[in-house]
């Protein structure tokens, strides 16, 4: 595996990075386990990491932290940080996934990965790749699309207020539209949003919003 040699990991409980490299599917087919108890592991240990990078760069409050840490960690970024990492060839996975592993999967994986490289080498080597792989991301501003629906509705449910998203404009042909929506945070717009479609618009005005409000 190319990425093992570039960081110099050689495992001594191999097991442990098939495991962080097999999907459910995989094993429900062949038997032995499968990454979801590494994901866990990989996904606090790079928590921590990611956190106090943030920490130490930066001088922004607790929730500024939190947003731009959650952008980070996002399954878009987590899939693109599992494909730099080179891992994507090396994922099993049952037949019927085979010519098509989703987004999930491939993100997962790459937590699974940290997770075991955290058991067989401690916190310093995942820090070292989670700088190499993840952290230019966050130093150079590049902005994954994230779930920001998602995220935006876990914020809006914390302080228990009402969220709607609105379209204020549909144009062009049927073959070709595009919409603008707004998002609305107890009746108050926080949020536009552009794209070729509902959804897509929705995503880009749930940005803009949690932009605004995790300060």
């Amino acid at each position: 595996m190319t990425f093992l040699d570039k960081y110099n990991l050689e495992f001594k409980n191999k097991d442990l990075i098939n495991i962080a490299l097999t999907h459910s599917s995989y094993s429900n087919e062949h038997g032995g386990e499968n990454y979801e108890r590494l994901e866990f592991l990989g996904d606090a240990v790079l928590q921590i990491i990611m956190s106090e990078y943030l920490y130490k760069n930066t001088s922004f409050l607790e929730g500024k932290m939190s947003k731009i840490r959650a952008s980070y960690v996002c399954e878009q970024a987590l899939r693109v940080y599992s494909e730099d990492l080179g891992l994507i060839p090396y994922i099993k996975v049952g037949h019927g996934q085979q010519k098509d592993i989703s987004d999930n999967i491939i993100a997962d994986i790459f937590e699974s990965t940290l997770g075991a490289i955290y058991l067989e080498f401690g916190l310093a080597k995942v820090k070292e790749i989670v700088y190499d792989i993840c952290i230019p991301y966050i130093k150079s501003g590049h902005v994954f699309l994230g779930d920001y629906k998602s995220l935006l509705q876990e914020y809006t449910q914390t302080f228990k207020n009402t969220l709607d998203y609105e379209i204020v404009k549909e144009s062009g042909p049927a073959h070709n539209k595009s919409f603008e929506v707004v998002v609305k945070i107890d009746d108050v717009i926080y949020g536009k949003g552009k794209g070729k479609s509902k959804k897509q618009a929705e995503q880009n005005a749930a940005y803009d919003a949690y932009l605004k409000i995790a300060k």
